[in-house]
């Protein structure tokens, strides 16, 4: 369940007055600054930034699951072994879990509780969003419950979640919403988040360097977006011997050194890594999300009656990136037009690249739920 953040003085009566009218056997969701949801069972429509509430609503038969709630202080140490995360999870891995994940942006330890659920369940899909408000300063809403755990239906802090397992496959699309631009280097130099030189396989030179030598081969449209929308794509498989789109980890460039020629990203480097830089725009985020909404249906065909999706964007694409509402969520069901779709607008989208679990930004990440 998803609730515009226009209602946020409203948060704690939610869950009572939804129990009053269906008596679920299990409930997670979050408050946003946009909502996502089907409108007449058919039309799909994207909230932004007024007042709604979606809910999306499963029959489960064969299927188990477990909802949960996580404060950040009771998360184990990132140099625990695997068993601490099942035991304080309670769900063994040979249940291969899949698992929806809703957190509070501020205190959440998101990317801890996200290596962690990777190391103790290495195979299993973790997928979801941080919950975000259309006004700054207002408190998160995170709602989960259960009838065998009656605890308090909403929370301020920390990570709500369902794992699911059973019947039942669960598939990701993670649109990152990013085309690269110049050649794929090897980092032979770094410092934590910093490149001080990256190699082409014959020299190694400050990455500044190079961005400027790739910036004059763009054309003046492409020169334009890299002054404001330029990024930083981080190879997340080491073995792959070809990489495209979809195949990188987008992360911010947060700052430069001249006099180095270094340029610092939103997350940590090592020596050996393939990095390529990237553009972002509206027709690039459209495209990279048709192409792997078309080779999602092309791999794993029509999904069936009964399937359903979960949609988590975020806050910087809808109409303000687009230009016009309900863009991503359209598309979508122009390829799965039988398929009911909920989500949200957050703070920061969860899903996969590469095989592992990451917090992404200007993500749109998808879930889709289907029989086997």
């Amino acid at each position: 369940m998803f609730v515009s953040s226009a209602y946020a003085s409203e948060y704690p009566r939610v869950v009572p007055l939804l129990l009053e009218r269906l008596p679920l056997k299990g409930l997670i969701g979050c408050g946003g600054g946009g909502v996502i949801g089907m409108k007449s069972g058919e039309q799909v429509v994207e909230v932004e930034g007024g007042v709604a509430v979606s809910l999306s609503v499963a029959c489960l038969p064969e299927v188990e699951f477990q909802v949960f709630h996580l404060e950040a202080e009771v998360l184990p140490d990132l140099d625990s072994p695997p068993g601490a995360w099942t035991q304080l999870l309670g769900i063994e891995p040979d249940k291969n879990p899949q698992f929806i994940l809703l957190s509070d942006p501020f205190s959440a330890r998101i990317t801890d509780l996200l290596a962690g659920l990777d190391f103790a369940y290495p195979g299993a899909v973790k997928i979801g969003g941080l919950a975000s408000s259309s006004t700054m300063g207002l408190q998160s809403g995170l709602f989960c419950y259960s009838p065998e755990q009656p605890a308090p239906a909403l929370y301020r802090e920390g990570t709500v979640g369902v794992a699911i397992s059973g019947k039942i496959i669960v598939e990701t699309i993670v649109a990152q919403g990013c085309r690269p631009i110049g050649s794929v280097y090897q980092v032979s130099k770094g410092d934590r988040n910093i490149l001080v030189e990256l190699s082409d396989g014959e020299t190694s030179r400050p990455p500044l360097e190079l961005l400027r030598d790739i910036i004059e081969t763009l054309e003046e449209r492409d020169r334009e977006l890299a002054q404001h929308s330029l990024f930083m794509g981080i190879a997340r498989d080491e073995f792959q011997p070809r990489l495209g789109r979809g195949d990188f980890l987008i992360r911010n460039l947060i700052g430069v050194d001249p006099r180095l020629g270094a340029i610092a990203v939103g997350d940590r480097i090592r020596a050996g890594q393939r990095v390529q830089f990237h553009l972002r725009d509206a027709r690039t985020s459209a495209e990279d999300l048709e192409d792997l909404l078309t080779s999602h249906q092309q791999g794993q065909g029509a999904l069936p009656a009964g399937s359903g999706a979960l949609m988590f964007s975020c806050l910087g694409r809808g109409q303000g990136l687009y230009g016009r509402p309900n863009f991503d969520s359209e598309l979508f069901r122009r390829f799965y037009d039988n398929v009911s779709l909920g989500g949200f607008f957050c703070n920061g989208e969860i899903g996969p690249v590469g095989g592992q679990t990451f917090l992404h930004g200007y993500t749109s990440a998808f879930a889709l739920f289907r029989q086997p």
